[in-house]
C-alpha cells in the first residue's frame, strides 16, 4: 500500500494554518541563518526555496502576498517574511522562533566582532579595518544602483529621489525626505511597479495563522505605544543610571521604526542615532558595517555589533542585545498588525502610488548617506578611490559573494598598509 504524502512535504498544497512545531520552525530557519549570504533579495529566494518549493509551508501566492506586505513596510523586509511564514506555520512561537533562528548566528558573529575589534592593532590590523570600510563604500553604491534601477525607474521617480538625496544631505530629515515622498507620490499618481500576484485577490485566513485582527490590534498598539513613550522615558531617566539603556532603546526602536526599504537603508539612521551623540566613532561604524557584509543572515544584525561598542557600558553584551532586540521589534509588530488587515489595504489606488513616492525617496536618502559618511569617511587617497572602484566592480559586474569581496579588500588593504 502506498504511503501518504506527508503533509508540508509531498503533498501538492500547502498544509493547514499552524500545521507544525515551533521547534520545528527554529531549527529550519537556524540553518538558513548559517548559510544565507548576499543580503535581503538573496534571503527572499532562500525562504522560496525552502518553504514555498521544498516544505510546502505556503503556496506561491500566499508567499508573493507575504513579500508585498513587508516590502511595503518599515524594516527588514527578508526578517518581517520569515516571521510571517513562522506565524503562519506555528503560531506566535513559531514567528518567534522563525526570527530567532534566522538572526541569531550573524548576531552572535556581530557581537564577537564587536569585542574583539578593539584588538585588532598595528598596520597590519588597521589596515584590513580600513579596507572593511572601502567595501562599505562599495556595497552601498552596489545598493543604490540595485535599488535607483528598481524603485526609481522612470524620470519623475528619479527626480523624487534627488529631491530626497538633497534634503537629507542638507537637513538630515530622513523622515521628512519619505514623508514628503509618500505625498508626492499619492499627488502626482505615481504607479506602484508591483503587479499583483494572480490568486490573491483576497489575503486568505490561512496566510494569518493564529493571528486575529484583536491581535494585529494589539500589535500595533504596542507599537504605537513603544514609538511615542520611549523618548520620553529617555529624556526622563537621562540623569538616572538606568537611562543609558532606555537611551539605546528608544535610538534603535526609531530606527527600526522608520526605515523603509531595510537593509543598507538604515544605515544613515543608525550612523545618527549612534555617531552623533557620540556613543560609538565614525572609524569604529563603518568598521562594524563593513564586515556585517561578510557574514549570512539579516544585516540589521549590525544593531547587536553597534550595541557593544557604545561606550562607556558596564555591559556590552547586554547592551548589544538590547540594540538588537530594539531595531527588530518595530518592523515584527507592524507586520503583526498589518496582516490581518491587509487584503484591502494594500490594493487600493492611493496606497500604492504612497508607497511609490516612499520607495523612490528610499533611493535619495541611500545615496546622501553614501555621499556622507560612507564616502567622506572612507576614501581620502588615490588608491582608496581604486580599491573602493575595483570592489563596487567585483560586486556589479562580476558578481562575486559579498564575503568574498570583504576578505579580499581587506587583505590587499592590510597588505599596502604594511608596504
Amino acid at each position: 500500500m502506498a504511503t501518504p504524502p506527508q503533509p508540508g512535504i509531498d503533498s501538492p498544497t500547502p498544509p493547514s494554518a499552524a500545521a507544525g512545531s515551533a521547534r520545528e520552525v527554529l531549527w529550519a530557519f537556524l540553518r538558513l541563518g548559517c548559510v544565507s549570504f548576499g543580503g535581503p533579495i538573496a534571503h527572499l529566494g532562500y525562504f522560496h526555496a525552502e518553504f514555498v518549493e521544498r516544505r510546502r509551508w505556503c503556496s506561491e501566492e500566499g508567499y508573493a502576498e507575504i513579500v508585498a506586505l513587508a516590502q511595503s513596510l518599515p524594516g527588514p523586509a527578508s526578517s518581517q517574511v520569515g516571521f510571517a511564514l513562522g506565524l503562519r506555520r506555528a503560531g506566535w512561537l513559531g514567528g518567534l522562533a522563525a526570527w530567532a533562528g534566522f538572526t541569531l548566528p550573524s548576531a552572535l558573529l556581530m557581537l564577537a566582532f564587536a569585542l574583539g575589534h578593539t584588538h585588532i592593532t598595528g598596520k597590519l590590523g588597521l589596515g584590513a579595518v580600513h579596507g572593511l570600510q572601502l567595501v562599505a563604500v562599495a556595497v552601498v553604491a552596489q545598493a543604490i544602483l540595485a535599488m535607483r534601477k528598481k524603485l526609481a525607474p522612470d524620470a519623475l521617480r528619479m527626480a523624487l529621489a534627488l529631491l530626497a538625496a538633497v534634503m537629507v544631505y542638507f537637513s538630515g530629515q530622513t523622515v521628512l525626505a519619505i514623508a514628503a515622498g509618500a505625498l508626492l507620490g499619492a499627488l502626482l499618481k505615481l504607479p506602484s511597479g508591483q503587479p499583483q500576484p494572480p490568486g490573491s485577490a483576497e489575503l486568505t485566513p490561512s496566510l494569518a495563522a493564529g493571528l486575529s485582527r484583536r491581535s494585529g490590534v494589539a500589535a500595533g498598539v504596542v507599537f504605537c505605544a513603544l514609538l511615542l513613550l520611549l523618548p520620553v522615558a529617555a529624556s526622563l531617566s537621562r540623569a538616572h543610571p538606568a537611562g543609558q539603556p532606555i537611551a539605546v532603546a528608544n535610538a534603535f526602536f526609531r530606527s527600526g521604526a522608520l526605515v523603509f526599504g531595510g537593509g543598507h537603508v538604515v544605515l544613515p539612521l543608525l550612523e545618527r542615532a549612534v555617531v552623533a551623540p557620540g556613543w560609538v566613532d565614525q572609524a569604529a561604524f563603518l568598521s562594524g558595517y563593513g564586515a556585517a557584509q561578510a557574514i549570512p543572515g539579516p544585516l540589521f544584525t549590525f544593531a547587536a555589533y553597534l550595541g557593544a561598542v557604545i561606550r562607556p557600558t558596564p555591559s556590552p553584551v547586554a547592551l548589544g542585545a538590547l540594540a538588537l532586540g530594539a531595531i527588530f521589534l518595530p518592523g515584527l509588530l507592524l507586520i503583526a498588525a498589518v496582516l490581518p488587515f491587509w487584503s484591502g489595504l494594500g490594493r487600493r489606488r492611493w496606497m500604492q502610488s504612497c508607497l511609490a513616492g516612499v520607495n523612490a525617496a528610499v533611493v535619495g536618502v541611500l545615496l546622501a548617506a553614501f555621499l556622507r559618511p560612507v564616502w567622506s569617511s572612507a576614501v581620502h587617497s588615490p588608491f582608496d578611490l581604486v580599491v573602493a572602484l575595483a570592489a563596487l566592480a567585483l560586486l556589479v559586474r562580476y558578481k562575486l559573494p559579498p564575503w568574498v569581496v570583504v576578505v579580499s579588500v581587506a587583505a590587499l588593504s592590510a597588505l599596502a598598509q604594511t608596504l
